[in-house]
């Protein structure tokens, strides 16, 4: 059994019409979301959006790769396996 971690994903959207589809694979993943913050950044018309899950590592790669192939969309991941109560 693969051991959770904790990851941030950073979202920065330029295509902000993407943003249908990125609340649809937040959705999809909602069981592993620890918490989520948007910011509009409007002077530079974009979103950057911040994400803690806390999953196994396939299973953040695979939110990860999913967002990334999305046009305009741009994700870095980082994750640390932190000891103590898994979940």
């Amino acid at each position: 059994m693969e051991d959770n971690r904790i990851a941030l994903l950073a979202i920065l959207v330029e295509d902000l019409s993407a943003a249908e589809r990125i609340n649809g694979l937040l959705h999809e993943y909602g069981a592993y979301i620890v918490g989520r913050m948007g910011i509009p950044y409007h002077d530079r018309g974009v979103a950057i959006i911040s994400v803690v899950m806390d999953a196994p590592q396939s299973v953040v790669s695979a939110l990860s790769g999913k967002l990334g192939m999305l046009e305009g969309v741009n994700v870095k991941t980082v994750s640390q396996r932190v000891r103590g109560h898994e979940a």
